[in-house]
């Protein structure tokens, strides 16, 4: 998977469709993000590159509620791709 604005934009979708809202925001992270499960929100460190933002969405969304019926079907593949990067670790 290359790192870029795209893929970024379409990890974020699969969030959205979700649920979930994507905040960038400053502040101590230690792992560069902070969930808000009551709120559906996920706050991300504003400062990470592309491609540490879409290293952080991919290691997320095991921990995501992601309600894969709700996706539309490019989301649905984009879900498909990350899930199985992220079973290969």
């Amino acid at each position: 998977m290359k790192y870029t604005q795209n893929i970024l934009d379409k990890i974020e979708k699969v969030a959205e469709e979700s649920g979930y809202v994507i905040r960038y925001e400053r502040g101590n992270f230690q792992s560069g993000y902070c969930i808000l499960q009551e709120k559906r929100v996920v706050v991300l460190n504003k400062f990470l590159q592309t491609e540490g933002r879409i290293n952080t969405l991919i290691d997320l969304m095991p921990q995501l509620n992601i309600h894969v019926d709700s996706l539309t079907h490019e989301s649905q593949k984009m879900y498909d791709e990350v899930m199985s990067m992220e079973s290969s670790k």
